[in-house]
């Protein structure tokens, strides 16, 4: 029955979790408020309040879990991908953790641990299936054989899904993070009032770059033309930008579902937590015959449940690294 503390800090959630047996007791996260006036994440202001966060975070979900420090088998940490420097606060927590401890030392990929979240809690999908994770960072289809053996079938060759959503809030003039708030919005509005152009990428791989200058330059046009458009109709603007960024990831998840013949589809990843693209995911896999997998609204988003679960499988795999570990800004699948 192993016990296994999770650390993630990848970008700007401080989160620690206790899993015993694969099974979650505890998930704390620490958000990070400090970016809200500078519009984004500022990466060494993120690092300093993960030196700040750490140990509280960990101290409390020791708490929850009723469990002491001495009782855990192994530690799991974000090794990337992310923020250099947010990665080093985690990852030298976790080695000195384990260092004193005298425990295993367990990497994870944080891209994977997005995947791996749809085992925490019934029901879960069945090998293979097919992944669409999106996230400020990442815009990725993946075919998941197995715990770690997972295809990247399609990715952004440019901008991720998540920060089409958050430059349109700042277009908007919406505060930092703009994309629950345009979410939100949306569901105020016609998502048919405006057509925005879908990119024709091909294959699999995803492209929004385009579509963001679109949005831009259909903003600045409709101002000048009348001044005020922009607040006068923010629900209808807000519901079609989502709309079109729901209707090219779930076009690929598609094309990508007739192409393997897979029936099990899951999303997963910070965007995965929209209400329009989880409605509009369960109503195309109704059509199509698929079984929908889609995580709890808190493990969607970055905490370390998702990166204790992914220890617990390496855990069981004898899957461990040494004190040499280093953190990786970029990590692939």
């Amino acid at each position: 029955m192993p016990i296994i503390l999770g650390i993630e800090s990848s970008c700007d959630e401080t989160s620690a979790a206790i899993c015993i047996d694969g099974k979650i007791r505890s998930n704390i996260i620490a958000n990070q408020t400090i970016h809200e006036k500078y519009g984004g994440v500022v990466p060494e202001l993120a690092s300093r309040a993960h030196q700040q966060n750490i140990i509280p975070a960990v101290e409390q979900a020791f708490r929850e879990a009723k469990v002491h420090k001495n009782d855990v088998d192994a530690i799991a940490f974000t090794r990337g991908p992310g923020l250099l420097g947010s990665l080093l606060v985690g990852t030298s927590f976790a080695k000195a953790f384990a260092l004193a401890r005298n425990i295993p030392l367990i990497d994870v990929n944080h891209m994977q641990a997005h995947i791996l979240a749809h085992f925490i809690e019934e029901p879960v999908p069945r090998f293979p299936f097919l992944c669409l994770t999106v996230s400020g960072g990442h815009t990725q289809l993946v075919l998941v054989k197995d715990y770690f053996d997972m295809e990247l079938l399609g990715q952004t060759l440019d901008d991720a899904a998540g920060e089409a959503f958050d430059k349109t809030a700042k277009i908007l003039g919406l505060p930092y993070p703009g994309g629950p708030l345009i979410d939100r919005y949306a569901q105020g509005g016609n998502p048919l009032a405006y057509r925005f152009p879908e990119p024709q990428i091909p294959g699999l791989n995803f492209s929004f770059s385009g579509l963001k200058t679109a949005i831009l330059y259909f903003m600045q046009q409709k101002e000048q033309e009348q001044p005020g458009f922009v607040q006068a109709n923010i629900h209808d603007i807000c519901a079609s930008v989502q709309a079109r960024i729901v209707s090219v990831l779930l076009n690929k998840l598609r094309r990508a579902a007739e192409a393997s013949g897979v029936r099990d589809v899951a999303i997963a990843g910070g965007v995965s937590a929209n209400s329009g693209l989880r409605q509009s995911l369960l109503a195309l896999g109704e059509r199509q015959g698929w079984r929908v997998f889609i995580p709890r609204f808190e493990y969607c988003t970055d905490n370390a449940a998702m990166i204790a679960i992914a220890g617990h499988y390496k855990y069981e795999a004898d899957d461990f690294v040494g004190q040499e570990v280093a953190p990786l800004a970029r990590w692939a699948v």
